[in-house]
């Protein structure tokens, strides 16, 4: 049986670092590379960070592309800094060099090449903004038969947005950081016919991270992969905390956890509402993640982990 081709686009932030490791786990998954983009991050550590954990993991082959796409609205350095804290956990820097490639290619670039050799049509996993989508598709519109269906943890339809008001003035409420990022590429990717099943916060909202999670990682720690999860889980367990991309991630490993619904939408690209993933009928025609398995999720990812 031939593989999943998977081409991963991640913007760096803890819970992309979790998802990169799931998906790495995958044994019916072919990952052809990953893409950071500059969203949820500060990039360099986040590369850096990157190619660490896939040296850690085996994966050295798998190449990494930085690119250089930027959004019209910044994620809080707060969260951006968190790149810098997992780039220095001392599992991840246990030999002086990083043996997994950095492409010369910007992200961009890469996600055009990946998908034009590409053998067979490709499934993006996004677990950041849009915009290396976006931009690849303008770039080169031929790419668009090569891509199966874009995953992507983004969006809130039935729910409010993630967006802070305290940090973002001016801005409803009604946008999921992602596509608040860049709500232009988002509603670019829209009017594609590719296939998008969104993990929106309607579900992520439901799935939180859990100390009693944490810990059993840490009851696992024998396991590297485990210890590094729990690192990063521990870094952020102070707030409240989501398996955003964790969650949008292991649809790949087990779409049966998953109900899917099937909604009429548009993406508000300015405005105070910009970034907003809102059901209209008529709508650009999506899939949602609607419901999960909770525990069967939660049992795959401490399973998937502890290896």
């Amino acid at each position: 049986m031939s593989k999943q081709l998977v081409l991963m686009d991640h913007d760096g932030g803890v819970d992309d670092y979790l998802a990169t490791m799931l998906l790495l786990t995958m044994d019916h998954v072919e990952l052809l590379g990953i893409v950071v983009t500059p969203a949820d991050c500060y990039v360099q550590p986040a590369v850096s960070a990157t190619r660490k954990i896939l040296d850690l993991m085996g994966f050295s082959h798998i190449p990494v592309a930085e690119s250089t796409v930027r959004g019209i609205n910044a994620f809080p350095y707060l969260y951006r800094r968190d790149s810098y804290v997992v780039d220095h956990l001392p599992i991840l820097n246990q030999n002086d060099n990083i043996q997994t490639a950095l492409v010369e290619e910007t992200g961009q670039d890469f996600m055009v090449k990946v998908l034009r050799e590409a053998t067979e049509a490709v499934t993006l996993m996004v677990t950041g903004p849009l915009t290396n989508v976006a931009v690849a598709l303008d770039k080169a519109p031929d790419i668009e038969a090569k891509i199966s269906k874009i995953v992507w943890m983004g969006g809130a339809l039935n729910v409010p947005g993630n967006i802070e008001k305290n940090w973002e003035p001016g801005q409803d409420g009604t946008a999921e950081w992602n596509a608040y990022w860049d709500a232009v590429s988002a509603a670019r990717v829209w009017k594609s016919q590719i296939e998008i099943i969104m993990c929106p916060l309607d579900l992520t909202n439901n799935v939180p991270m859990t100390s009693e999670m944490v810990r059993k990682m840490g009851r696992q720690r024998q396991f590297p992969i485990s210890d590094l999860v729990g690192q990063c889980y521990a870094l952020v367990i102070p707030q409240d905390y989501y398996c955003w991309d964790v969650l949008a991630t292991a649809y790949l490993g087990h779409p049966e956890f998953y109900q899917l619904r099937e909604w009429e939408t548009e993406i508000i690209s300015n405005g105070v509402s910009q970034g907003r993933t809102k059901v209209v009928a008529g709508g650009r025609k999506i899939y949602a993640m609607d419901k999960v398995d909770k525990e069967a999720f939660y049992s795959y990812i401490s399973q998937q982990w502890a290896r």
